[in-house]
């Protein structure tokens, strides 16, 4: 369970994931030995994950879509180890409502989108169909704990 210092300690990596423990330690009033055993615990645990979250228009991807996938429900695990494996997919998850899962991809422009639309993921066996969503402009990106 999380208490208000972990918390506080999360959004502040969020903020900045390069921040120092002293900054931290500084703005929760607390020394910078119990941010970095706090932190250590939240890695250990893994509630917490430093990566660089990159804009895929601005990294040579300036074709990306969410695609909503129907497979084989029976199969579902094995159906998604395969589209995960996929080099476009960088996000993918299980979901409940008119979709099985959810995959968001970057392409490199229109014509890999579709090359990946009709021989990667369709040739994934157990997929029944897709809905593609292209992404025309990200108004709001952030990564909550």
């Amino acid at each position: 369970m999380l208490d208000t210092a972990d918390i506080e300690i999360i959004e502040a990596l969020q903020e900045d994931g390069r921040m120092a423990f002293s900054e931290i330690a500084r703005r929760l009033g607390v020394s910078p030995g119990m941010v970095r055993q706090r932190y250590q615990r939240l890695v250990e645990n893994r509630v917490l994950h430093i990566a660089a979250i990159t804009n895929p228009f601005l990294m040579g991807h300036p074709t990306v879509a969410v695609v909503g996938i129907h497979a084989d429900f029976g199969r579902i695990e094995e159906v998604a180890a395969q589209i995960a494996a996929l080099p476009e997919v960088t996000w993918l998850v299980v979901v409940a409502g008119r979709f099985d899962l959810v995959a968001e991809v970057n392409c490199h422009d229109q014509d890999h989108l579709l090359d990946f639309l009709s021989r990667g993921l369709n040739g994934v066996e157990g997929v029944r169909d897709t809905e593609t969503f292209p992404q025309l402009r990200v108004l709001k990106d952030v990564y909550y704990c």
